[in-house]
Formats: C-alpha cells, structure tokens, sequence
C-alpha cells in the first residue's frame, strides 16, 4: 500500500452487547481501521477479520516513524486484492484484544480500574455482534464480502450463519469449525506458562507476566510453522554464538522463539491472550444448534474456503468438513486446497497462491 498514512479510529456504543454467557457487556468501544471509500450505493464495503494476536492494522503506516506497515498489507490499495479504487475495507479490532477494543485490559467503569479476570469470557459470536453495530454504524447494509484466516476465518462463518442477509459472501482461509483436542491442549500447556508465571498474580499484575506470555507466545509460534518451513528457515543449525557443548548453548530455532517470544510481550496483554485463547478453544461453529447442518442451513451468501497442505493447526479435512456439509445443503460453496511449506501462516505468507481466485469469485459476487 502507498504511504498515505492511515488513522485508527474508536466508536464507543453505550448500550453495549448481550453476550453468549447471558452477561451485558457495556459500553464497548471498538477500534478500527478504514481503506477506500464508500461507493454511493452502499455496495462495495468488505471487512476483513483479524486472527487471534491481531489487531485492527491491516495495512500502511499511520506515520513515517513506523517501520512495518499492516499484517496484510501486500493484499490492500490500488490495484491490490482488495483494492482501495474500488472497495471500501474495514478492519476492527476484536473486543477481547488489547489495540484500542474494550478487553480485560480496559477500565471498568463501574469500578474505575482494569477488568483483569473480572472481564466475561467471550465467545467468537460475540465478537461478531460487537463487529454488527460498527458495520451498522458506519451505514453498510449488506458487505460485498467478509474475509479472514484462522481465527478470523471463525468470525466470516459466524456472519455467515448468524448475519446471512448482512453479507453478499465470504471468504474463509485456514480455519476450522471446532478445534481439535491437539489444538485446545496446545493452548491448555501456553495457558500454564502464563499461570505459572508468579508475577501474573491470578491477572492482577502490574507488569505484563514476560517469562509466562514469551513462552506461551514460542508454543502458539510452532503450531502457526510447518516441519518443511522449519527445516528450510533454521535446519538443525546451531548458533554461532554458542559452543555446542555449552550447556545453555542454543539451536538456531531456539533463537528465534526465544527473539520472538520476547518480542511479543512489549506488544501483547497476557490476560488478552489467556481470554482470546479461551474464545479459540471454545468456538464451534454449531454451538446453540442440533449440528453443524442446523447451523449452515442459515447460510444464503457463497462461501469461498481456502485449506492449505501444511497447517497441521487446523489441518484441511476440518475445512472439507465444512464443505461437505454445505453441498449436502445444496448451498454455494467453493474449495481450494492449496499447497504449501509454511503451515499455518500460509494464508498470511503466500497470498499471491490465492489472490486469482478471490478476485474472481469477488467479480462474480458483484454481478449478483
């Protein structure tokens, strides 16, 4: 995208939302971001969903000082996938996150601190029906499309079901309609990290828990990675700042987790991560209906899904799944399965794999 800068922008809607749980959570405040303009019909808005550590920056830089631009930047602006001469793209921050949406880490109002762990647990669906009013606010009828991977693949299937006369498609990338037991039980050992951490303090803390959160970041890092990617980017090298036989000496990927770890904290609110792997862990696409067909047979707009060979985190037979499901409904389904080394991340690495196809699928959903 060009380096015209972007401004986040905040709506704050005082009535809040009736959540899953039966709780009210209100006011909510929503952060997001807008590329392009709103056609005069209405007609050409698309929002893409963010996945679990993401945020409401999908592309450009808001000043000159910034040194990476938004998470999916290569597919956002002028003659871009989505692209900006055209289109209207909006991107929200999930509420439950820590960029600007209400979450553990915001004040209560009723009692003038954080919320910490006082926060409701919050599910997928409730992000959505967060997302609902900004949608409604910024005058969009019914979207063009909504598009996300991994957990945002959750959020386009909620819309889906929960919202069909609201969207004209979706596009859902390397997600799932229910994690697996391997999938919860890796979150379950990144969630211990955090608990066993003592500066946590059971969510109270004053500092961000960084030996918890850099750990439980390196674990959720190797499910998102692929064997193939990782033997091409590290192999079995062994850094060269350490002697093989020192005992604390480390392995290239050690390295790199331990950078990436780290890094993450001065980024991440760990009580963030802890509720967003909670809302993962219990997500299922047919949670209040008989089976996933009850929940489908909502479906009216054409869903485009995208699986890719590696992700072994969401592998392709949960998607095909899905797929299945909606052609025995006899709904309009589209599935590629795309080859690829880099796992999970796939569907943020290698978008020009899938970038024919979604703008020809967003050329036939416009002549609808």
């Amino acid at each position: 995208m060009p380096e015209n800068y972007v401004v986040e922008k905040t709506r704050t809607f005082e009535s809040g939302i009736r959540l899953e749980s039966g709780r009210l959570l209100a006011p909510i405040t929503l952060s997001y971001e807008t590329y392009g303009s709103l056609n005069a019909s209405k007609s050409n808005a698309i929002l893409v969903e963010h996945a679990w550590t993401g945020d409401a920056h999908l592309a450009g830089k808001h000043n000159e000082y910034e040194t990476k631009p938004g998470w999916w930047d290569a597919i956002v602006g002028p003659g871009c996938l989505l692209d900006t001469d055209r289109y209207f793209v909006v991107c929200s921050n999930v509420i439950g996150s820590c960029f600007g949406s209400t979450g553990p880490a915001s004040i209560n109002p009723k009692t003038g601190k954080r919320y910490n762990l006082s926060f409701p647990v919050i599910t997928i669906r409730d992000m959505v029906r967060a997302q609902k009013l900004l949608v409604d606010s910024l005058g969009v009828d019914k979207l063009l499309t909504v598009m996300g991977g991994s957990m945002g693949g959750m959020q386009a299937l909620e819309w889906a079901t929960q919202y069909p006369d609201s969207i004209a498609s979706a596009v859902v990338l390397a997600t799932t309609p229910r994690p697996s037991p391997q999938a919860i039980s890796l979150n379950a050992v990144a969630r211990w990290a955090i608990f066993n951490d003592p500066t946590w303090r059971k969510g109270e803390y004053k500092h961000n828990p960084k030996d918890g959160l850099a750990l439980a970041r390196g674990i959720g890092h190797i499910t998102f990675l692929s064997d193939e990617s990782m033997n091409a980017k590290f192999g079995r090298r062994f850094s060269a700042k350490d002697g093989k036989f020192d005992f604390f000496g480390q392995f290239e990927v050690e390295r790199y987790l331990n950078y990436n770890g780290y890094n993450f904290v001065d980024r991440f609110d760990a009580n963030s991560f802890l509720y967003l792997a909670k809302s993962l862990d219990i997500y299922d696409v047919a949670w209040g209906y008989e089976s996933m067909s009850e929940a489908f047979s909502l479906v009216k707009a054409p869903i485009q899904f995208y699986a890719f060979s590696s992700d072994w985190l969401y592998p392709a037979y949960q998607t095909e799944e899905m797929v299945m499901c909606l052609k025995t409904l006899d709904k309009e389904v589209e599935y590629h399965l795309l080859t690829s080394a880099y796992g999970h991340d796939a569907f943020l690495l290698e978008h020009e794999t899938f970038t024919p196809m979604v703008r020809d699928f967003l050329e036939r959903v416009k002549k609808l």
